[in-house]
Formats: structure tokens, C-alpha cells, sequence
């Protein structure tokens, strides 16, 4: 009788799908506690259905580092000869052997998995029960009482031995949501130092640019043609988040105030991603900033507004964006987003993935740009902060990080402009010595504040203050990284234009160009300070500074180190 009562207790179990013999479980990824501001409310329902994505290792991370600055760097044999999608893959597809392992553990659970965006990634939908079961999980909902938001997360999991050398991560298992802080200050002003300057004004700009600027201002401060480009395989992509939208109507009045020579009818294209869409009769300062200075500037350079609409925060976003452009058969010649995070905020694996995917765009040809941010030394997050705070993706080596300046008499940097060191990416062999240099002129100045080994920021700057923007149908002063970000963008889809004319390749993953031969083209900015966390923050300098990296642009200098003539 109890020998029956065993053999329907183990019928009952592989019913179930439950193996008998269960391989044991290590952990994989944990944390001690949730973050400030969220806190447990209890278990969900067990039939709670999970989405939950799992990234595998990729196949040679370090061959794509390799490749990326084999085809980055100046001088090399290789320089600028980018890699097709496929040609990526050998880098970044995980080897059958792990794409076996995950899948065998998932068959045995009873789990079927389905592809994501990029070869990297399974997606599996699972009830709370079985999650943790298979993954030996307490997950629990957790709320922030002060932003409303709520999620099913756990603090940690297990996966067998035969499966860890092959997982990168689970998400978002234990990363929680993660909303992104906007690199735009719509009510800073410029100081009256920099408004007030007597010193002799950069040829073709006018004085009233220290209050209003404008794209005629931008023009002739970085010598930025208004010629349209003509190559229509030169695409610029702007991306937006949380809800930041961008109006036709806004955009046509502002050509018509602002850029008279274009039509009026330069329009922008329009890309969802996770049921992301744009409203425009509710047209955002973010979203109107970056298409009026994409669009307005580049001139007639093919631009496509991604908007995003993840409602598992904004991290999620930036990772399905990020692996839809991989996904593509062409990617954009330049991306540029002006939203960032606080670095302390992600958890360092999807930093690190994120960083990989960035590799793979600037393999691919693209120019990546984010937004220092706008708290100086600080990350945005709000609250005392006793140390600097890094922001992210800033501190990822992979990407062109823009930080602000303000006047044009001189060219001073603006206060809000954020910079400094990350904490999770070392200092990258590209900029060490502009880095070196800096910190020996530094001193002990803010010493034990901040990372000196860490991937230093801003890499570059540009005007960021008082940028004469039309939201739903009014002329707005706005002010930030996120006025920077997309008008360097802009300067540089210009570039790839000629360059693609001239039967070249774009200019892809910038970095080891602007630290060695592209910095005799930037304006260096040697005045100013970004202040935070009750200090004067750091101070610009001759040569790079983390306030306004190597400087601002200088468009008819750059064209003259391409030698396309």
C-alpha cells in the first residue's frame, strides 16, 4: 500500500512536469535588500504570470571590444571598414552549446521559450509559482509609495551549475523599475556672467545668442552649414521616453520662425517600440527640444523619432530600443538620446549588457550619444549625497557623452553640465592621458570624492542654455544636456553626409578619434565649474575636464580632418 501510495505520488510529480530528480541550485544573481523607497507588500497570486527575458552569454565579448576600436581608431588598417549585422553575430550570438544548456533546463521545467529582438535573448513567460521553484525565488510585490509604482520582483535566484557559465543575467528578476532622469532644465538660465561678457564675440555671432539661441545662433557659433545633405542612407535617430512627444505643428512653426531657408514642411519619421506612441497634441519640452534641434540643424538628414512605451520602466525601454536598432539589416549612422539614470540605480550586469549592445551599434557604424545629465556632480537621483554620483550610460567607454556649456562671450561651461567618473567602467586607454593630465592639475581637490580610475565624462560639449524652443504653439526658453546632445548629433550627421558623398563611410563610434586627431577641431572651454553636492564640483580646464570634456564643435574643422577634398 505505501508502495502504491509512492509510485501515484511520482506520477503526480511528473504530471506536473516537475523532474524527480531535481539538478542542484546555485546562485546566480542576489542583492540585499530592495531600493530606497520600495518595500515589500506581500506574495502575489501563484498564477501570476511572469515576463521574464534571459540574457545568454554572448559568444566572444571581448573579440567585439577588439573589432570596435579595430575599426575606430585612427591610422589602423581597419578604420572605419564597419560589419554587417550579420558579420556582428560571430561576436555576439551565444555558442550552441549555451543556447542547448538554457534550453534543456527550460524543456525540463516545462517552460517554452521564444526568441528576442537579437539572438542573445529568450523570452519565457512563467506563473509566480513555477518561477520560484525553478529558480529556487521568493518573488514578492513590491511598491514605491511615493511614485505609485509596483512590481512582482525577487531579491534572489538559482539556476542548476549546468546552466550558469551560459547565463548572462535574468530580467528584471531582481532589477527593479528604473525611471529615467531628463537631461533638460526648463526653468535654468544662464548666468549673468556669461550674458554680460565684454569679450570679443566667435565672428557671426550675435550678442542677443547669450539670451535666446537659436539655430542661426548655433550656426555661426560652430560654423554649421545650412546646406542640406543629400544622402538619403544617412539616418539620424532621436530616442524618447517617458512619455515625451514631438509635434508636426510645432516643428513646421518653428522652421518657419527659426529656419526660414527650409521648408516648412520638413517632416520626421515615427518608430514604436514596446507600444511606445506620439501624441502630439500633447507635445513635451523633451520631445519638442530634440526634433526642433535635429531636424532643424541637420539640415535634411532623414531623422526617425523612436518613442518608447515600456511600462516596466524605462531601462526596459532603453534595452528593447537599444536591441531593435541590433536588430535591423541597416542601423543609423547616429542615435541620440537625452535621458540617462543614476548610475547606483542599475544594476551593474544590465550596465554591462547595455555597454555591450552600444559596442555593437559603433561596430556597426553608428554614432552614439547620451546626455551628461544635468545635476553636475551629482546623478540626479535628488536627496544629500556625500560623494559624487555618476550618471549611466555615461560612464559606459562605448558611447560620445555631451556635456553643456553657456555664452558665446566666451564660451564658458554651465554650471548644471554633469560630469565625472563612473564607478562600474575603468578608464578606457582612449582618453587616459587627457585623463592623467587632468587629474595631476587637479590635485587633492575633491580628493576621495569620486573614482580616479574610472571612464571619465563628459567626452565633448556644446551650447546648452536658453535654446528657443515652440511647444504646443509657444516660443520656450529651455536649457540642458538635452539642447546639447542633439545638436552635436546634428554636426555629426552633417559629417556623415559628406562623407558618404564622397564614397566614404560614416564616422561611427567617435572616441578615439576626438581624444587623438578630433580634438584639434573642438573649442576648448577653460572657464567654469560644475557645483554639487556642497562643493564647487570640478573646474574646466585647458585640454579635457569632466564639465565639458574636449570642448565644442567646430564643424568647418572637422570637415577638414576627413580630407574629403
Amino acid at each position: 500500500m505505501v508502495a502504491a501510495g509512492l509510485l501515484a505520488f511520482a506520477l503526480f510529480t511528473v504530471a506536473l512536469g516537475a523532474p524527480l530528480l531535481r539538478e542542484p541550485l546555485h546562485v546566480h544573481d542576489a542583492r540585499s535588500a530592495a531600493p530606497n523607497g520600495y518595500k515589500a507588500n506581500g506574495a502575489p497570486h501563484p498564477d501570476t504570470v511572469l515576463t521574464l527575458r534571459l540574457a545568454l552569454k554572448q559568444s566572444d565579448p571581448s573579440g567585439l571590444v577588439e573589432k570596435l576600436y579595430d575599426v575606430s581608431t585612427p591610422g589602423g588598417g581597419n578604420y572605419r571598414q564597419y560589419l554587417s549585422k550579420t558579420e556582428i553575430e560571430k561576436y555576439t550570438t551565444p555558442s550552441a552549446e549555451s543556447l542547448a544548456a538554457v534550453t534543456e533546463w527550460l524543456d525540463r521545467n516545462g517552460v517554452k521559450a521564444t526568441p528576442g529582438a537579437t539572438g542573445q535573448w529568450l523570452h519565457i513567460e512563467v506563473p509566480v509559482a513555477k518561477a520560484n521553484a525553478m529558480l529556487d525565488a521568493e518573488f514578492s510585490v513590491f511598491e514605491h509609495p511615493e511614485t505609485g509604482v509596483s512590481a512582482i520582483r525577487t531579491l534572489a535566484y538559482s539556476v542548476p551549475a549546468s546552466v550558469q557559465p551560459h547565463l548572462d543575467f535574468i530580467y528584471p528578476a531582481t532589477a527593479f523599475p528604473v525611471k529615467a532622469t531628463r537631461g533638460a532644465a526648463n526653468v535654468y538660465q544662464a548666468s549673468n556672467a556669461a550674458r554680460n561678457s565684454t569679450q570679443m564675440r566667435r565672428a557671426g555671432v550675435d550678442a542677443s545668442c547669450n539670451a535666446a539661441m537659436t539655430p542661426a545662433c548655433l550656426q555661426g557659433l560652430y560654423n554649421i552649414p545650412t546646406t542640406p545633405a543629400t544622402q538619403t542612407s544617412n539616418t539620424l535617430a532621436v530616442s524618447s521616453f517617458e512619455s515625451s512627444f514631438a509635434s508636426s505643428t510645432d516643428l513646421k512653426s518653428f522652421l518657419s520662425q527659426f529656419r526660414t531657408d527650409m521648408s516648412s514642411d520638413t517632416a520626421f519619421g515615427v518608430q514604436a517600440v514596446d507600444g511606445g506612441v506620439n501624441n502630439e497634441s500633447q507635445a513635451s519640452v523633451e520631445g519638442s527640444l530634440d526634433i526642433q534641434y535635429t531636424v532643424g540643424m541637420a539640415t535634411n538628414v532623414p531623422t526617425t523619432f523612436f518613442t518608447v512605451g515600456s511600462d516596466e520602466g524605462d531601462l526596459t525601454g532603453l534595452l528593447d530600443l537599444v536591441n531593435t536598432l541590433i536588430s535591423q539589416e541597416t542601423a543609423p549612422t547616429a542615435f541620440t538620446t537625452s535621458f540617462g539614470f543614476p548610475e547606483a540605480l542599475v544594476p551593474e550586469d544590465i550596465a554591462s549588457n547595455l555597454c555591450s549592445a552600444f559596442a555593437v551599434l559603433g561596430t556597426r557604424g553608428t554614432s552614439v550619444f547620451f546626455s551628461s545629465g544635468d545635476s553636475g556632480v551629482d546623478d540626479g537621483e535628488g536627496g544629500e549625497c556625500t560623494v559624487f554620483r555618476p550618471t549611466f550610460p555615461s560612464g559606459c567607454p562605448f558611447v560620445t557623452v555631451v556635456g553643456a556649456t553657456q555664452g558665446v562671450a566666451p564660451e564658458i561651461a554651465a554650471p548644471i553640465s554633469s560630469g565625472g567618473f563612473s564607478n562600474f567602467f575603468p578608464t578606457p586607454q582612449y582618453q587616459s592621458d587627457a585623463v592623467s593630465s587632468y587629474l595631476s592639475a587637479l590635485g587633492s581637490t575633491n580628493a576621495g570624492l569620486f573614482n580616479t580610475t574610472g571612464r571619465a565624462y563628459p567626452d565633448v560639449s556644446a551650447a546648452g542654455t536658453s535654446y528657443q524652443v515652440v511647444i504646443n504653439g509657444t516660443v520656450t526658453s529651455v536649457s540642458g544636456t538635452s539642447a546639447s546632445t542633439p545638436l552635436f548629433a546634428s554636426v555629426v550627421a552633417l559629417l556623415n553626409d559628406r562623407l558618404i558623398a564622397a564614397g566614404q563611410p560614416t564616422m561611427g563610434f567617435l572616441n578615439p578619434f576626438l581624444y587623438s586627431q578630433g580634438k584639434n577641431a573642438l573649442n576648448d572651454i577653460t572657464e567654469g565649474s560644475n557645483p554639487g553636492c556642497n562643493t564647487n564640483g570640478f573646474p574646466a580646464a585647458n585640454g579635457w575636464d569632466p564639465v565639458t570634456g574636449l570642448g565644442t564643435p567646430d564643424f568647418s574643422k572637422l570637415l577638414g580632418l576627413l580630407k574629403l577634398s
